[in-house]
């Protein structure tokens, strides 16, 4: 049984902050600056008022001219969802992470350890958030998401599959992200519940939309595919207030004083550094942050100032402080010299290092190789099958 766990207009809460009381009216999160102009998350009065997420920033306005706008956080988005999904998984769970708001995991190794059934999961899932929280549950991912919409704040919904699915309308559809762009094709086709693109031919929607609307006629008959627990790993960062608004050269220095300072950290214990999160919380209010992948994993202190400073240079306003976390180790900086490796070695350091470069910016299936398994077959998905690369 898969749990889901959301939290309505997550981002939308974060950045009100303690201006819980404007939510009462038509708000939505502003646009990020130098990013395109799409608002974000809205409140129901602006729902009401025919304002969408993802619409443009012009278009909302006309809708509804008493549109608040308000600074997007995307920092603090970041922080709170961690500490959410932290939460989570202190009782036992491997949570995959879909956005800020919306997780899932399998309940079936943790009804014994609450109460031995569902019913004990849910409920410990609401004690340790605290927090108004909708539960889905399904036998997949998608049904568990789809249950999630439409339970209540105290009690939770389930999903059991296709025929549970069919009533539904196709908007479910934007809960995965690969899929937005889909739901408006097929509306104006007129297909708007989910099982009217159930019952359509597979052929026939693969042909109209490619491998999108094959995956879209999988969900909507009630499969998909397994999860994908998040790995999680410890958290390193350091946080620098500045006196006054930097920016420019004064910005640079502080960058560079962070980076000495988490490189000095015992905790780090020797290891690379493979992806990093810079932020920083703007003079104008609501926050900015730019994720680094590292060409390799590096602890060299110049090389990491030197990837760090190009996105420094992305900032759209004045900071008041700065922050940078490390979001994924490397392996630890080699002590051996390298002219004692033989080519070969090198060479297979060399493709390990690109392969985790990959998988650090697509995920865990960026890299993969073919296996044949069949040559011979007169069907092509038997002749060969994608598997994780491993040297």
């Amino acid at each position: 049984m898969i749990v889901c766990v959301a939290l309505a207009r997550f981002e939308l809460v974060v950045a009100a902050g303690t201006r819980r009381d404007l939510l009462a009216g038509p708000v939505a999160v502003a646009p990020e600056l130098g990013r395109a102009q799409l608002i974000g998350e809205v409140s129901p009065a602006a729902e009401a008022a025919g304002v969408q997420p993802g619409l443009r920033l012009g278009e909302a306005l006309a809708r509804c001219p008493r549109l608040v706008l308000l600074p997007p956080d995307p920092a603090g988005v970041a922080d709170a969802w961690e500490r959410v999904l932290v939460r989570l998984e202190s009782l036992g769970a491997q949570v995959e992470s879909l956005r800020p708001g919306l997780a899932c995991f399998d309940a079936r190794g943790l009804r014994r350890l609450h109460g031995g059934h569902v019913d004990g999961v849910v409920a410990a899932v609401r004690e340790a958030l605290r927090r108004p929280v909708r539960v889905g549950l399904g036998p997949v991912r998608f049904c568990a998401v789809a249950a999630a919409s439409q339970a209540r704040a105290r009690r939770a919904a389930e999903v059991r599959g296709a025929d549970d699915l069919a009533p539904l309308p196709v908007e479910l559809l934007r809960t995965q992200g690969d899929l937005i762009a889909l739901v408006d094709p097929l509306r104006r086709l007129g297909i708007d519940t989910l099982g009217r693109l159930g019952a359509m031919p597979r052929a026939a929607v693969g042909e109209r939309f490619g491998a999108p609307g094959l995956r879209a006629h999988d969900l909507a008959r009630g499969r998909d595919t397994p999860l994908r627990p998040r790995r999680p790993g410890a958290t390193l960062a350091e946080t620098l207030e500045l006196d006054e608004s930097s920016s420019g050269e004064q910005l640079q220095r502080a960058m560079a004083l962070l980076v000495d300072r988490l490189l000095a950290r015992r905790e780090r214990d020797g290891r690379t550094l493979r992806a990093a999160v810079l932020s920083a919380r703007l003079v104008e209010g609501g926050t900015w942050h730019e994720r680094v992948v590292f060409r390799e994993a590096t602890a060299d202190a110049q090389r990491i100032r030197l990837a760090l400073g190009g996105r420094l240079e992305l900032l759209p306003a004045p900071a008041e402080k700065l922050r940078l976390a490390v979001e994924r180790f490397g392996p630890p900086a080699s002590a051996g010299p390298a002219l004692l490796r033989d080519s070969a070695t090198q060479r297979r350091d060399r493709l390990r290092e690109a392969v985790g470069q990959v998988r650090a910016v697509a995920g865990p299936e960026g890299a993969l190789r073919v296996l044949e398994i069949d040559p011979g077959s007169r069907v092509a998905e038997r002749r060969a099958v994608l598997t994780p690369f491993e040297l």
